[in-house]
């Protein structure tokens, strides 16, 4: 069965069961300054699951059914193998208090074992905790409809919440056997029955609590590809008419990036030294490194795999990416192969660091990157501009009214931690010689009350004449000591921390009680008395569960 099919028969299976079908949204998540890329299905319909009632407004259903674009670079070392990408699609079927298990379940059953004609190998449910119970009505529903192999799982079967907060709850997971006889999981049904006041990590340590949900949130996700495979008795999903039968690793490493870098730029995204367009850059410049041809061969591949089911248009962005990067990268192997010092590879050429990671290990060098990240902190510091192309901290400058508005953007969150809620987190910051901006999480508007309380909490710490001070550290000592940390950043070994700090009552002459620490590469005021007073203009809602606050020095 050829994968267009797949597509419409998993769409009209759930809308003849009551679903409505949406469109895919954009690689590009809005409203969701959290992550880069849209990584999965329920992305897009997150603030469902606390508020079903929109759903009602918003789609004419609290069913929902779609295939969704996804991006996920966590594994990319991997790509090559068997089943890892960096592009996917993923079928999915969401509800929103319209129904339960036992729904979920059964459509789940009757288009694996009945519409793709699947045997399912077994299936899991979750064995419960301290905190929940065991999920005995899914392991019943599975016996009902005749599974055999049901096996009781235990943390890897809870998912969520994604980010510092969230819906959350148990799974059952569906496993098949691929062509080389290995139990593949196929689909994976979440049921969201919990919201957690705290990160997946936290609530793992026992330091974030469940509450229950009024409504119980259906939340599945079956990746196409795999399922693809199995369903066309492929051994890797190269072997998919997704794709043209890659045979090394090489080869598949080109297909995969140049699908998945056409797929961003014909949704907007543009290669660049920061955010989304770094990741696009870097999967662009990977792809020259393995093809042995150019790449506008690939291009016109994918494009007419993906005929009549997406529109791809890479606007010149991989070509021109392309031709740049063919320039740099033979240089830059002449000099590695010399080896030179990779912090130079980076500054100097432009090479990546992650691509010299590569060919040392393919050489079997080592890199010293503790080394590297230091040096490349002192030049981040010596720049007016940052490595990334845009100003550390969302600074739109660094003239003097900017570095000192950055300062009490730092003072800003730890007011609203201090008079709020000590568990808000920040969510995007935008800074100009005009104003600050911070977008927080909060599920409700400040009062009037607590928006001066928190102005004069900040006011206050100004007047007081606290030392602002960097320190550099590993990351894992950073992370050990609570520092503020900017949500999906991938940090280096060694880090920039910015400390807040009263001055020792003894006279002593060293710091005393931290107001504030924040990973951050600067620049600030060396001293919070260079301030002057600071006022709130405006809070507002940003998106779901974000707020966000302007405010000035005057």
């Amino acid at each position: 069965m050829e994968a267009n099919k797949i597509r419409s028969k998993f769409l009209k299976f759930f809308e003849n069961r009551g679903h409505k079908i949406i469109s895919s949204a954009s690689l590009i998540p809005e409203n969701d300054p959290s992550v880069l890329f849209t990584t999965a299905g329920m992305q897009q319909f997150k603030p469902y699951y606390t508020n079903s009632q929109n759903a009602d407004k918003d789609f004419g259903s609290r069913n929902i059914t779609t295939v969704q674009k996804c991006v996920r670079t966590g594994d990319i070392e991997e790509v090559g193998d068997a089943t890892h990408l960096t592009f996917f699609e993923m079928l999915g079927n969401f509800s929103f208090g319209g129904y339960g298990r036992r729904e979920a379940i059964a459509y789940a059953h009757d288009f694996i074992a009945q519409e793709l004609g699947l045997e399912i190998s077994y299936v899991t449910f979750y064995k419960g905790n301290d905190n929940v119970p065991r999920d005995e009505d899914s392991r019943k529903i599975w016996q009902e409809l005749g599974v055999k192999n049901i096996r009781e799982d235990g943390n890897d079967v809870f998912w969520g919440p994604t980010g510092n907060s969230g819906p959350c709850g148990p799974t059952t997971e569906i496993y098949c056997k691929n062509e080389a006889g290995e139990d593949v999981e196929i689909w994976n049904i979440v049921f969201n029955e919990y919201f957690c006041n705290g990160s997946r990590e936290k609530l793992d340590k026992g330091e974030a609590s469940l509450e229950k949900l009024d409504v119980l949130g259906v939340d599945t996700g079956m990746g196409f590809e795999r399922l693809l495979a199995t369903v066309q008795k492929k051994k890797n999903v190269y072997e998919t008419d997704l794709f043209n039968n890659e045979k090394t690793k090489e080869e598949r490493i080109v297909a995969d990036h140049v699908k998945a870098s056409l797929f961003m730029i014909s949704d907007g995204v543009t290669p660049s030294n920061t955010g989304a367009g770094y990741v696009l850059r870097r999967l662009i410049r990977r792809a020259v490194r393995f093809s042995k041809q150019p790449l506008a061969q690939e291009i016109e591949k994918i494009k007419k795999i993906y005929k009549g089911v997406y529109i791809l248009d890479d606007k010149g962005g991989i070509e021109e990416e392309e031709n740049k990067f063919r320039q740099t990268l033979q240089h830059s192997l002449k000099e590695f192969e010399k080896g030179v010092d990779p912090f130079i590879l980076a500054t100097t050429y432009g090479f990546p660091i992650e691509l010299t990671q590569e060919l040392a290990k393919e050489k079997g060098r080592n890199i010293d990157l503790a080394d590297f990240h230091k040096k490349m902190a002192e030049h981040q510091k010596l720049s007016q501009t940052s490595s990334a192309g845009m100003f550390k901290g969302g600074l739109a400058n660094h003239n003097e009214k900017t570095i000192k508005l950055h300062t009490a953007h730092h003072l800003l969150l730890a007011g609203l931690k201090a008079i709020v809620d000590k568990n808000i987190k920040q969510r995007g910051s935008n800074i100009t010689e005009e104003r600050l901006r911070m977008d927080f999480l909060c599920g409700r508007k400040l009062t009037d009350e607590e928006k001066k309380k928190v102005e004069d909490w900040v006011n206050d710490k100004i007047k007081e004449g606290l030392n602002v001070v960097c320190r550099e550290m590993p990351l894992s000592e950073a992370e050990k000591i609570g520092a503020e940390m900017e949500f999906g950043t991938k940090y280096p070994d060694i880090v920039s921390l910015y400390f807040i700090e009263e001055p020792a009552k003894d006279g002593s002459g060293k710091n005393g009680n931290v107001i504030s620490k924040e990973f951050c590469a600067g620049p600030h005021v060396s001293n919070t008395k260079e301030l002057g007073h600071f006022r709130i203009t405006k809070e507002e809602t940003s998106s779901q569960g974000v707020r966000r606050i302007k405010a000035i020095l005057e």
